[in-house]
């Protein structure tokens, strides 16, 4: 006979994607100015270089609805994971466009400095442009890690796996979650916006008054 066992799924890593095609119409036009205002400043790509990065865009008021979207979902995120999310409030500490050019990409890394989640937006995703990738953090199963039986499926033996990014599709995951982009193969440059978000402590509700 063969015993029935009983699985405990723990520490899982979650990644989200969602369709918002919606917001393509209001956030492509900021993008663009703002990409256009890195050109002049920074001068054109190069091999060394071949990559545009933006300020920071969460501040600008034609993107409030795009942003309270993003603030909102990654609150709800971190209280479907079982954070004490009432006590919180999301704040962004970063959001940037980038527009990548042929064999542009990004190394693998992780967000610190206080961030909880982050995500990506595709503007431009043209065929044969980078592909995102996520890693196992867990160091000791890579290190330890068997042949998986099929690469091209994702399973608890997967120490990586891509996305493929669509336009107006958005990722989101916990911070602690080392990513990268597979170098842009395509003649047409990519255009995402990465963002990130921590949280701030609300201030507690004042005392009854007592009478």
């Amino acid at each position: 006979m063969t015993d029935e066992l009983n699985p405990i799924h723990c520490f899982p890593t979650t990644i989200y994607v969602v369709k918002k095609p919606e917001f393509l119409g209001a956030v492509r036009p900021v993008v663009d100015e703002y990409l256009e205002k890195r050109k002049k400043e920074q001068g054109s790509c190069n091999d060394v270089y071949p990559v545009y990065m933006t300020d920071n865009l969460f501040e600008d008021p034609r993107l409030e609805d795009f942003c309270s979207y993003i603030g909102s979902t990654s609150w709800n995120i971190l209280g479907s994971q079982g954070y004490d999310m009432p006590r919180f409030s999301t704040s962004f500490t970063e959001m940037w466009a980038q527009q990548h050019y042929k064999y542009s990409g990004m190394d693998q890394h992780v967000h610190a400095h206080g961030s909880q989640i982050i995500g990506f937006y595709f503007l431009k995703t043209p065929k044969n442009s980078s592909i995102a990738t996520f890693f196992d953090p867990r160091a000791g199963k890579v290190q330890a890690s068997l042949p998986e039986f099929d690469a091209a499926q994702i399973s608890g033996a997967s120490n990586a796996i891509n996305v493929a990014p669509e336009e107006g599709s958005m990722i989101f995951t916990n911070a602690w979650l080392a990513h990268s982009f597979t170098k842009n193969a395509s003649e047409d440059p990519m255009i995402f916006i990465h963002f990130n978000l921590g949280v701030l402590a609300n201030a507690p509700a004042p005392a009854a008054e007592v009478i």
